[in-house]
């Protein structure tokens, strides 16, 4: 068996290929990004050929930069960025490009189909409200607007996938997704973990285009090319894999990772929690043959991607490490609040018709107070996220493990622990995703026993303790909110 275990994680902005040892410990990392495409507004698209050329460009770099060889891994893992939604022939040529979960262009079909049943007209069997974010949409886009897509996809000619599907296909010719993946298509049945035929009626996508559905921790084959003969043996949707990562096994225990979105995942256990307040029930994991766990999600669209805007739009700051310095000028935000509701507002409030705004302005503002007010906005949304899934699961979190871009941000991480009023946890490895995937494919081969050995490899690097009043935070809180009412009914 080889000495290490490699992860392949395929995000929003960027690709990247990560290499662990059994404590968990990085190897060799290389990243590289690729194009965002905007043909129109609310229209977000990635190039499918890219994304796998740059994957195996980070595969090879990360390898040879340690001066290792693909027989040194005993598994490779992938972990993708969910609901982005593919369409490509059997000869492996895409027919479109991608439309990312950030992509907006099936709202006039989400509102057709919330005229009749409702946003929450399938939430019962998916856990999934109605919204722009899921793939059962998209997909119904690309075969209705591709020429000729329809028919080839009835005629198992075409193959749809998320991210995860496209690089196992590249990888070894599988047509297959995970369960977590497959729960967010709003195509998959929570209860039988298989597609759903009244859900691919209701969408009129042909079961033939869709691929087969298997735990999030197996074998399912061997990778040629840069990583021949390596055992591919987990998939994990990126927020499900920093759950594995941070190893919150438990019902109970939570995490939030802070990208260009931000997610905060809650294990249930194996029985789904039907949310009643705008959150998604989930597939946590499957690990094998054991029952799946399942978890309490609310997902945020913009947090660091905000960051970005201010860096590469309004070109406030050169690159996005500036923030904090920035933010860390002024005492506190002036009174300037940003909702950044860019592609509406996802949980717990599911406003496709938001639109961002900056509210408080005054001749006062400064720089300082944007850039400050850019970064609260992600604890705000957080916070609101967390009252949320209070309600819901009935079980008051006690500590919030974070891991992320974002959490090397002193200033954030310790507006977030105020906010909260709870202890926030940075672990030791904050490359959860890809630890994630790379302990369901270590699981898969043997490389670790089980998930107690993955709980003692868990620690902690830096422990932020609340030490804001509550009358500021309950008037901090007041100000967000009636920010974000100002956000909603713009279109």
């Amino acid at each position: 068996m080889g000495r290490y275990i490699g992860a392949i994680d395929q995000g929003t902005t960027s690709t990247r290929f990560i290499v662990f040892d059994r404590d968990g410990t990085t190897i060799a990392s290389a990243q590289a990004e690729h194009r965002q495409i905007f043909p129109q507004p609310g229209w977000v698209e990635h190039d499918p050929g890219e994304i796998w050329r740059n994957t195996q460009a980070v595969i090879g770099r990360a390898l040879g930069g340690a001066g290792l060889v693909a027989s040194d891994l005993a598994a490779v893992g992938i972990t993708n960025q969910r609901e982005t939604t593919l369409l490509w022939d059997r000869n492996g040529v895409p027919v479109h490009n991608a439309l990312v979960w950030q992509d907006t262009r099936v709202a006039a079909l989400v509102d057709a189909y919330m005229r009749d049943g409702g946003q929450d007209r399938f939430r019962h069997a998916t856990g999934l409200p109605l919204a722009t974010y899921f793939s059962a949409l998209k997909l119904r886009w690309l075969l209705d607007h591709v020429p000729g897509a329809r028919a080839r996809a009835e005629a198992g000619e075409l193959m749809f996938g998320t991210i995860d599907t496209w690089l196992a296909w590249n990888l070894f010719d599988a047509h297959i997704t995970d369960v977590t993946n497959a729960s967010r298509t709003q195509l998959m049945n929570l209860a039988t973990l298989d597609w759903d035929e009244a859900l691919l009626h209701a969408f009129d996508i042909p079961r033939a285009v869709l691929p087969r559905i298997v735990p999030s921790s197996a074998v399912y084959g061997q990778a040629r090319g840069v990583l021949a003969g390596v055992p591919v043996a987990g998939i994990l949707g990126d927020q499900q894999a920093a759950l594995v990562g941070q190893a919150c096994f438990e019902p109970g225990e939570a995490k939030n990772t802070y990208g260009t979105g931000c997610f905060l995942l809650m294990n249930t256990g194996p029985t789904p929690i039907a949310s009643s307040a705008g959150l998604l029930t989930t597939v946590a994991y499957k690990l094998g043959d054991a029952p799946a766990h399942y978890a309490l999600e609310g997902s945020i669209a913009v947090t660091g991607a905000l960051v970005q805007w201010l860096r590469d739009n309004l070109r406030l700051i050169g690159s996005s490490a500036e923030i904090e310095a920035l933010a860390a000028s002024v005492s506190d935000n002036g009174d300037v609040y940003i909702v950044p509701a860019f592609s509406g507002l996802y949980a717990p409030y599911w406003r496709a018709d938001a639109r961002g705004v900056i509210a408080g302005l005054t001749g006062f503002a400064t720089a300082g107070h944007i850039a400050r007010a850019a970064l609260e906005a992600t604890a705000y949304q957080t916070r609101d996220v967390l009252e949320a899934m209070g309600r819901d699961a009935g079980i008051p979190i006690r500590t919030l493990r974070v891991d992320g871009g974002m959490v090397v941000n002193e200033l954030l991480m310790q507006f977030q622990s105020d906010m909260l009023d709870v202890p926030v946890v940075r672990p030791r490895t904050i490359e959860t995703t890809a630890l994630g995937a790379a302990y369901a494919a270590g699981l898969a081969v043997g490389y670790w026993r089980d998930t107690a050995e993955l709980v003692r490899n868990w620690g902690v690097a830096r422990r932020w303790e609340p030490a804001m009043t509550p009358e500021r935070r309950a008037a901090l809180a007041g100000s967000w909110r009636k920010a974000v009412s100002r956000s909603f009914d713009w279109v």
